[in-house]
C-alpha cells in the first residue's frame, strides 16, 4: 500500500514543524497534497522533497534558488556551479561550519556603530547572506570593517569614503558583469552543448569556475594596486617636497620587491 500521511505525521517523519511544511508549500518548494474531502494526504514524494530541501539548505542554498532546483527550472549542471559560487561568496569553509554574525554581532565585534555598518552594506562594500530576511555576515567580514576603521583613523572622512565606495562599487560591478557574461558565453554555453552527462558538465563547470575565479581576482587586485601606486607616485612627484618625494620613492622601491608575479 502506498505511503500516505496527514501533515502532522509528515512533520514528525521529516523532523520539521507543520508551519514549516506549510511555509514551503506557500513558497512553491513542496507540491500540494492530495485531498479527500477535508483531509490532505502527503506521500513519500513529499518526504523525499523535504529531505532534499534540507540537504540543499545545509549546502548553503537560499530558498529562492532551492525553489528553482526542486521545480526543475534550473539546468542540473548549473546547480553545483551555483553551490560553488555561493561558497566562494561566503568563506572557504563549508556552510555548516561557517560562523555567521548578525549585524548587531558584527557591530559589537568590530566596535563600529550599527548604522555605519548598515551604510557600508548599502554601498555594496559588504554583501551579507540572507536567512529568513535577516542579513548575516561571515566572520571574515570583520576584516573589511576593520580596514575601513583604519582608513577613518588615518584621517579620511567617512562621507567621502562612502562616496568613493559608491563609485568603486558601480565600476566593479560593471566589470564583474562583463566577466560573468564572458564565462557564460565562452565556457558554460559551449559545455552545455556537448554530449557529456549532466554530472560531467557540472564537474567541469565547477572546475572551470574554481580555476578562473582566483585568476581573475588576482589580476584585478594586482591591476588596481599598480594603478593606485602609479597615481600616488605621479601626484607626489607633482606636489611633494624633496623629502616627501625621496620617502615616496623609497617606499615604492620597497613595495616593488614584493610584487605579485603571474
Amino acid at each position: 500500500m502506498e505511503d500516505r500521511w496527514r501533515v502532522e505525521d509528515l512533520a514528525r517523519l521529516a523532523e520539521l514543524s507543520v508551519d514549516t511544511i506549510r511555509f514551503y508549500q506557500k513558497r512553491r518548494l513542496l507540491d500540494a497534497p492530495t485531498r479527500e474531502g477535508r483531509v490532505a494526504w502527503y506521500g513519500s514524494e513529499h518526504l523525499d522533497s523535504l529531505n532534499r530541501i534540507r540537504d540543499l539548505q545545509g549546502r548553503g542554498f537560499p530558498l529562492a534558488l532551492i525553489g528553482r532546483i526542486v521545480r526543475g527550472e534550473m539546468d542540473p549542471a548549473d546547480a553545483p556551479l551555483a553551490a560553488a559560487v555561493l561558497a566562494a561568496a561566503g568563506t572557504d569553509e563549508a556552510p555548516s561550519t561557517t560562523e555567521l554574525l548578525s549585524i548587531a554581532d558584527l557591530a559589537s565585534r568590530t566596535g563600529v556603530p550599527q548604522p555605519l555598518i548598515e551604510a557600508i552594506v548599502a554601498e555594496g562594500l559588504l554583501a551579507p547572506r540572507s536567512s529568513d530576511g535577516e542579513p548575516l555576515f561571515a566572520a571574515s567580514d570583520t576584516a573589511v570593517v576593520e580596514a575601513g576603521l583604519r582608513l577613518v583613523a588615518g584621517g579620511l572622512p567617512i562621507p567621502e569614503l562612502l562616496a568613493l565606495a559608491r563609485e568603486h562599487h558601480a565600476a566593479t560591478r560593471a566589470t564583474a558583469e562583463r566577466a560573468v557574461a564572458m564565462f557564460d558565453e565562452h565556457v558554460r554555453t559551449p559545455l552545455r552543448l556537448t554530449d557529456l552527462t549532466d554530472d560531467e558538465k557540472a564537474d567541469r563547470l565547477v572546475a572551470a569556475f574554481g580555476e578562473l575565479l582566483p585568476a581573475i581576482t588576482a589580476l584585478v587586485t594586482h591591476h588596481f594596486r599598480q594603478v593606485l601606486l602609479a597615481v600616488a607616485r605621479e601626484h607626489m612627484e607633482d606636489v611633494g617636497g624633496a623629502a616627501e618625494i625621496a620617502a615616496a620613492r623609497a617606499e615604492d622601491a620597497r613595495l616593488a620587491e614584493s610584487e605579485w608575479t603571474p
